[in-house]
Parts: C-alpha cells; structure tokens; sequence
C-alpha cells in the first residue's frame, strides 16, 4: 500500500472527503452548491492493492482517491457517516427497475448524440478534453448514456399511456397566470386606492409602486407568469375566478388587505415539455413510493474464510 501512495504522492491532498463521496454518487446531471468545488476534485478511482507484509493473499479492491485509500468497511462508514446511503439507495433501486430495458444501437448513438449536443461538444476534439477534464473514459461516458436512455424508456412504458389523463388531473394546477397586485394593511388606503384605479384616475402601475408594501412595487405591481399551484391558495382562487383586464375588490390575503387585477391567463398545453415533465413526476412519486416500503441499508458483518 505504501507503493501505492507514493505513486499518488504527487497529486494535491483531497481535504474534504465527503464532497469527494457526494461526487461519486451523484446523477448525472445534478446541480447543487457544492456542485463548482466538486468539480475541481478527481474522480474517485477504483485499484486493485496487495496488502502490505504479505505474498500470498489475493488482492483486495479499495477506492483511492488523490494519494489516500479506503477500504471496503471505510467505504461503509463514510457513506453512513455522510448521509449517502439512501442515495446509493434510490441508484440501485432505479437499476433494478431499468435492468429489463434495452437499448438499440441507433437508439444509443442518437442519445450520444443529444448528449454532445446538450454539453456543446461538436468535435472529436472537444469530446476527448470533457472526458479528461471529467476522467471519464468513452465506455464510461457511453454507459451513463445508456443507463439515461433505459431510464427514459422505462418511464414511457410505464406511464406513457396515463399522461393525458394525468394532464388533465393537473391542469388547473398548471394553468399561468399574469397579474398585478398591490398589498396594504390600511383598510382605508385600500378602498381609496381601488376606487382611484376603478375610476382611471391612476394607474395600477404608478400606485403600486408607491403604496405596495411588498416586493411587487418595483414592479409597478406586476407578478408572473406564475402557476396557479405556486401561489397563495386564496389568492390561486380569487385569481381563477376573474377575467382578464377585470380588478378585484380589495380582499383579506393572511396579514394583507390586496388588491388583483387578471392580465392574462395562460392554459397549460400538453406539448413535448410537458409532458416531460409530467413524465417524471409519476416517475418520482413512483421513486419515492418504493424507497418507503424498503428496508433501511444496513451494513452485514461476513466473517472471512
């Protein structure tokens, strides 16, 4: 093992382990805010070591990272420590789930292709430096793609044929709306201001910005596009029940005397996105439903012959 450290010796010392195992489980794809750190961290790999003071016994694999390994028990731990394992967890679960997909060649090579495109990789070049910069070596690269492509099958098969339906379940929820708001807690101020606006003396614009006392006044009032399901439920259900161009009376929203006006209202449409979208929804709560009927990982001692 000592060969094996001075073989890395030259490399800079990783402090922060549990960013480097954070890295080594995450998805592809994933952002988060230590997402710019990690990226700076070699990718953890995989040696075969011969244990010190011994010529007999077979090698044992460990995961070196930098000049440091761990063995198969540190690894354990780590993961426990870090709070891993249910992500190491949700990984196996959902290839468990993908392990009777297959994809074709050609279903491959146009799931590379997206890839390169995605990542702005035009050019054998340019794919030869994202690896290095990413240690990842072609094989690699093309088995993640291929385990997205087996993901992306299963989610159709399984639920492609429900999501009309599911749309429609949804659609209330993920209709937009634009409109435009103006908060006081000043009863008097706000039937005065309602009636300014209703009358045309002002504009909704010039009144919000000097009367609102929320983050909407630097906006002239103006909120949105905004779903109907992100919003205040109150304020979700007096939106829904205006036209647009049409001004609410002033109404109670929690602390808040409001007064809305509807300016527009976007339905949500079925298209390629959103129906994506919806797609891992019913994947997700799927996920989800699975990983509570699982047994929480527990870690097995196995004596050794």
């Amino acid at each position: 093992m000592t060969a094996a450290r001075a073989k890395h010796s030259a490399k800079s010392p990783i402090e922060f382990q549990s960013i480097l195992f954070y890295r080594s489980l995450l998805p592809e794809g994933y952002a988060s805010p230590l997402h710019s750190l990690v990226s700076l961290i070699p990718t953890p790999q995989l040696n075969l070591i011969k244990p010190e003071h011994s010529t007999h016994c077979l090698p044992m694999t460990v995961l070196q990272i930098g000049n440091q390994t761990f063995t198969a028990d540190e690894i354990i731990l780590l993961l426990n420590e870090y709070s891993l394992l249910p992500q190491l967890q949700r990984e196996v679960l959902i290839d468990q789930a993908i392990g009777p997909s297959t994809c074709s060649p050609e279903e491959t090579d146009f799931a590379l292709q997206q890839f390169y495109q995605q990542q702005q990789l035009p050019t054998e070049a340019h794919r030869r430096l994202w690896l290095e910069q990413q240690s990842l070596t072609e094989l690699q690269l093309q088995q993640r793609v291929i385990r997205s492509c087996k993901l992306e099958k299963f989610k159709q098969v399984t639920w492609g044929n429900q999501i009309e339906t599911y749309f429609l379940q949804r659609k209330s929820e993920l209709d937009r709306v634009l409109y435009s708001l103006l908060r006081t807690q000043e009863v008097g101020i706000a039937q005065e201001l309602y009636f300014r606006i209703q009358e045309g003396e002002q504009s909704f614009d010039e009144l919000a910005r000097q009367y609102s006392q929320g983050p909407e006044a630097e906006t002239g009032g103006l909120v949105g596009p905004l779903e109907l399901q992100t919003l205040n439920p109150d304020l979700a259900k007096l939106l829904s029940t205006l036209q647009p161009g049409q001004l609410a009376t002033p109404t109670y929203l929690g602390e808040w005397l409001a007064i809305v006006r509807l300016e527009k209202f976007i339905p949500a449409q079925l298209d390629e996105p959103m129906r994506q979208r919806l797609l891992n929804e019913c994947f997700n709560q799927w996920l989800k439903t699975q990983l509570q009927q699982q047994p929480t990982p527990r870690t097995l001692v196995v004596a050794s012959s």
